[in-house]
């Protein structure tokens, strides 16, 4: 899949920080069946490989993708896993669009943002959004940058969800709030589904 058809896919991208990796399968299965496809599971935790590898395996209809890619050896990491895409906090030295597996790269500044361009990127997270500037971020870049896709992540909630998805330059959103820790925990997978019903249903808004 492309990114592009990979950000498309769904309005939001749920963000996940898994702890036990028991908890991959029934989790990405839980956000599969209220209609969110695409995953970010994030390098974060010492059993971030096992949980990506599982869900690949394991989790019919899921884009699985990983997240807190730092450096090159990562994006090779993620594509060795069998990720359908990588997600960077910011730009990587070195890194183009072209690459082992598409990488959706982090930008905080209109000068991150054109450097990001001149290595071949047109879909951008902006990260994180709501110190960035958030949507008044948003509208400012469409001016100088109408090319440029952006699924913002950092602080979008179910709050203010709708606000982000309304812009023109906005594809999808990343959030954690589908799959709030403490859920996870208590392995209330009924709950996260009805979360992700609901997150998803913002697309139809649209």
């Amino acid at each position: 899949m492309t990114l592009e058809q990979i950000l498309t896919a769904a309005p939001v991208i749920p963000v996940l920080v898994i702890e036990d990796a028991a908890h991959a399968v029934p989790l990405g299965r839980a956000l599969v069946a209220g209609g969110l496809p695409v995953l970010e599971v994030t390098f974060r935790t010492p059993v971030a490989s096992r949980c990506i590898q599982a869900m690949v395996a394991e989790v019919e209809g899921a884009i699985v993708g990983a997240g807190t890619v730092l450096d090159a050896a990562m994006r090779q990491a993620a594509a060795d896993l069998g990720c359908a895409f990588a997600v960077s906090p910011g730009l990587i030295a070195g890194e183009a669009a072209d690459g082992p597996v598409p990488l959706l790269p982090g930008v905080a500044t209109p000068t991150e943002l054109m450097a990001g361009l001149a290595a071949g990127f047109s879909f951008f997270k902006l990260f994180p959004a709501n110190v960035a500037g958030g949507v008044g971020a948003l509208k400012a870049l469409q001016g100088p940058f109408p090319q440029v896709r952006f699924c913002p992540t950092g602080g979008v909630n179910a709050a203010n969800a709708r606000d982000y998805l309304a812009l023109a330059n906005v594809v999808c959103v990343g959030g954690s709030w589908v799959a709030p820790p403490e859920l996870v925990r208590a392995g209330d997978w009924e709950r996260i589904t009805l979360f992700a019903k609901e997150a998803a249903a913002l697309g139809g808004e649209r």
